[in-house]
């Protein structure tokens, strides 16, 4: 009893300094101690270290290519890390890191004069500690940061809405801008949507419109956006307007990109769990869905994200995150004053007794394609899902049962114990083990590169792995292999065997060169 009451008056009386040991829990907790994951991760490390080796800061290129996925933003930060602090998995996350810290704080500060302060802090802790945004908090990504900037735009927009001065509407077009800069039009769109709603609906239209076309506004916007467009177009062309507006913008609506489709009941699905361990409070909520006020506002942010890409053709789960802030406001106003005990814990409990039978689940898995890629995989979770994952996934589902049954816990404090136990077991034991069997091979057979094949020319062909470009600091051509060349692929990938001669193998990924020619 005495602990439990110790613990709420820390929280309500430490002041704001107390969510700074939960950031560095959630952001900063072994950042580098995972692998770089394949696709994203790699491709945005490899591309800030051949743009830092170009001396280009306009254009970033991936491997010899021009990548036109996203703007220039998040590669410059990288870049400013990696020339800092040297090439390493924390340096590339670093930028994110601090994005998503800024995120908790910037959350903690709007929802502090708007509600009362231990839901304030809620509201903080659910941003600090959603599984998806611990994930892309610590991912050498641009989410965190887009993220970040539609947060405080949206912010703004209403303290704008509360009480118009020219400081407030000019921070409103700054994270316009460098949302531009950082993702593009998703920037500006979701939070030109949602500022028109709120404006339509209070019947200030004409307000919305002057705002919206505010010269002082869109100078402000124009100032940070539009230089890099400008310079990109002149250097790249029609390919940049095409690669980049129409391929990464329009087509990830209309079409179905990279294998990521959906259906419309995705997010429905999806949702418990980006938001986990705060997905069984979503039932509490829907008791109390209010349409007066700021809560108005949060629902119809939070609803325009979730139908707006509900309706994607391209579906991917941090998608979702543009919406969750003001979902998470929502959670913290209505279901984290006094949960349900069961509703906060029971959910991640269940989540932790799959995960204890990974092994089994990966195994069932891979019974069901047993190529020799995925059967390589498996070799590489057996490596690290063994005794002492069996432990501490124990001791972590454990401990979830002992706040569920334990009689003298207040229910939210009940609540922030799942929250940081499930933020000490993604940082500490599932997103290390999960990297070093997706990523240890890639890693393994760069560092193989770099010390036995310096001079040789190494080629990838037949996987998409751009870690292995960052984990080798050399450019490697996505092309098949000639004669004398070196292959990065998959094992199964060598047809035929016999014209290769394997010089390193392991995770069902090679290192070979092409002997003879079909």
């Amino acid at each position: 009893m005495r602990v439990a009451s110790g613990l709420r008056h820390w929280l309500l009386h430490s002041g704001d300094g107390f969510l700074l040991p939960l950031v560095i829990l959630a952001f900063f907790w072994q950042l580098g101690t995972p692998a770089l994951f394949d696709l994203d991760e790699g491709a945005f490390s490899a591309a800030t270290w051949e743009m830092l080796q170009r001396g280009d800061f306009i254009t970033t290129f991936l491997n010899g290519e021009p990548r036109f996925d996203k703007p220039i933003l998040i590669y410059w930060l990288q870049a400013i890390s990696v020339s800092a602090f040297g090439l390493h998995e924390w340096s590339v996350r670093l930028p994110s890191a601090l994005a998503a810290s800024a995120w908790v704080t910037a959350t903690y500060y709007f929802a502090k004069p708007r509600m009362p302060r231990r839901n304030a802090i809620l509201a903080a802790v659910m941003v600090a500690t959603s599984a998806m945004i611990v994930i892309i908090g610590r991912a050498a990504i641009a989410d965190a940061m887009l993220n970040l900037l539609i947060a405080l735009t949206l912010f703004d927009v209403w303290r704008y809405w509360e009480q118009p001065t020219r400081m407030v509407l000019f921070r409103v077009f700054l994270w316009l801008g460098l949302g531009f800069l950082c993702k593009g039009p998703v920037a500006v769109a979701i939070p030109l949507v949602v500022s028109a709603f709120l404006y339509i609906s209070h019947g200030q239209w004409r307000i919305w419109l002057k705002t919206v076309f505010s010269p002082y506004g869109l100078a402000v916007f124009l100032a940070v956006a539009a230089p890099w467009y400008l310079l990109e177009y002149q250097t790249q062309g029609q390919a940049f307007i095409d690669g980049f507006f129409f391929k990464h913008n329009v087509r990830r609506f209309s079409d179905t990109m990279e294998g990521h489709g959906g259906a419309v009941w995705y997010y429905l699905v999806a949702l418990p769990l980006i938001i986990m361990p705060f997905g069984g409070l979503l039932v509490q909520l829907l008791k109390n869905i209010s349409g007066q006020g700021i809560e108005r506002f949060l629902w119809f942010w939070f609803a325009f994200v979730f139908v707006f890409f509900s309706f994607s053709n391209t579906q991917l789960p941090h998608y979702l995150l543009y919406g969750i802030t003001p979902l998470l406001l929502l959670l913290a106003m209505h279901g984290g004053e006094n949960p349900n005990r069961w509703l906060a814990v029971v959910p991640a409990a269940l989540v932790a007794l799959v995960l204890l039978f990974l092994p089994e689940v990966l195994t069932s898995v891979v019974a069901k394609n047993p190529t020799p890629y995925f059967q390589g995989l498996l070799e590489q979770s057996q490596q690290v899902t063994g005794l002492y994952y069996r432990v501490a996934t124990g001791i972590y589902l454990l401990a979830l049962l002992a706040l569920l049954l334990w009689p003298q816990v207040q229910n939210h404090l009940r609540l922030l114990g799942v929250a940081v136990l499930q933020t000490l077991f993604l940082g500490s034991v599932l997103l290390p083990v999960v990297a070093y069997t997706q990523q240890s091979a890639v890693k393994e057979a760069a560092r193989f590169a770099r010390h036995y094949l310096v001079d040789s020319v190494i080629v990838m062909d037949g996987v998409n792995m751009p870690s292995f470009t960052t984990y080798r600091e050399t450019v490697t051509p996505r092309r098949a292999p000639v004669v004398g060349e070196y292959v990065f692929t998959k094992a199964d990938y060598l047809q035929p065997v016999e014209n290769y001669l394997v010089v390193f193998k392991q995770g069902g990924l090679v290192l070979a060169k092409k002997v003879n020619a079909p």
